[in-house]
């Protein structure tokens, strides 16, 4: 299995056993749903790059998530970002053959959403690095 699919399986895996998570959300969606209810989360635009070295094989996979809310304020998506990250970075395994060897928060960004979908959505991006498991 790639490490794009693997990383991306387990990540959304591992927020879906955050309890506090999912009853703060209506959904966590793998990519854009057709329909959902705020709150929601995505799992977004899913990157892998070579990241290696003599003898390992290694992949860099950047990923983003992003939480959906209609409130008049941002104020809900703190604590859910926080939880997401909490998530994120504390993978160890990424299952398909792959082991998470660090995860890091790169950036996160909270804006007023536009047009159809009114409200706020938080985006937050990370950088997971993996190695193939023998």
């Amino acid at each position: 299995m790639s490490a794009e699919i693997a990383v991306r399986a387990a990540v959304i895996a591992a927020l879906k056993r955050d309890v506090a998570l999912m009853d703060g959300l209506n959904g966590l969606f793998d990519g854009a749903p057709e329909r959902a209810s705020a709150p929601y989360a995505v799992v977004e635009e899913c990157l892998g790059a070579e990241w290696g070295a003599k003898n390992v094989d290694g992949r860099e996979v950047r990923l983003s998530i992003s939480l959906h809310d209609m409130g008049e304020t941002p104020v809900r998506l703190g604590p859910l970002l926080a939880r997401v990250e909490a998530g994120v970075t504390g993978m160890a395994a990424a299952g398909g053959g792959w082991r998470v060897v660090s995860a890091q928060a790169l950036r996160s960004r909270v804006a007023r959403q536009a047009g159809r979908e009114r409200g706020w959505r938080a985006v937050a991006d990370y950088r997971l690095r993996v190695v193939r498991e023998e």
